[in-house]
């Protein structure tokens, strides 16, 4: 009887444990937007910026149908790398992030709408238009609290700082499939041959 209590206090424990990291990674999911399977063989990293219609072609194109095949089915896992290539890359990513929650939803409806605001003459007027593009996709956070907000400014760049020494990204999308640099051209077509070869 001893020895199953102590058991049972053993696996309760366990348990606590368990929960508890599952907390912390939630918890800091929003540094990090992804599409994670925990056994994937496959990992993807996409470094991008928000004004770059090759990577809105990416989301809105390619994505949809990697999801599909691999992504939904537990293949591989796809994470979200900052890489601004200017100032409104910058604010776009830093409203990206600023739901605290590590879905990429928002992420996607910025390129989806890319058109719409990242456009103007000035920062201020690409500010203005990404504020209503988050509005109009009913998205409840404060945009004037998300541009000051420096924590996440330094992750963006020190993204974009760990892809030059790391990886010598220096253009976008740049595709890292389980550290090695994609360089064919960017299909799904190619992308799925690659990832082939790797199951």
């Amino acid at each position: 009887k001893k020895l199953r209590n102590f058991l049972r206090h053993i696996i309760f424990f366990q348990i606590q444990f368990q929960l508890i990291f599952c907390y912390l990674i939630l918890k800091n999911a929003d540094i990090q937007q992804n599409f994670c399977m925990k056994n994937s063989k496959i990992k993807i990293l996409v470094y991008e910026s928000l004004t770059c219609s090759y990577c809105a072609d990416f989301h809105n194109d390619i994505f949809p149908e990697l999801k599909k095949e691999f992504i939904d089915t537990g293949l591989i896992s796809i994470e979200y790398k900052n890489f601004p290539l200017d100032m409104a890359a910058l604010n776009a990513s830093k409203l990206s992030h600023c739901k605290n929650d590590g879905n990429s939803e928002l992420l996607h409806h910025l390129y989806l709408n890319q058109k719409k605001w990242a456009k103007g003459s000035t920062i201020n007027e690409i500010n203005s238009n990404l504020n209503t593009t988050i509005k109009e996709g009913n998205y409840k956070i404060d945009t004037k609290k998300c541009f000051a907000n420096e924590v996440l400014e330094d992750h963006i760049l020190n993204d974009r700082v760990e892809a030059v020494k790391k990886y010598d990204v220096n253009s976008t999308p740049t595709i890292i499939i389980n550290e090695k640099k994609f360089e064919k051209p960017l299909t799904f077509k190619n992308l799925q041959k690659a990832i082939e070869k790797l199951l």
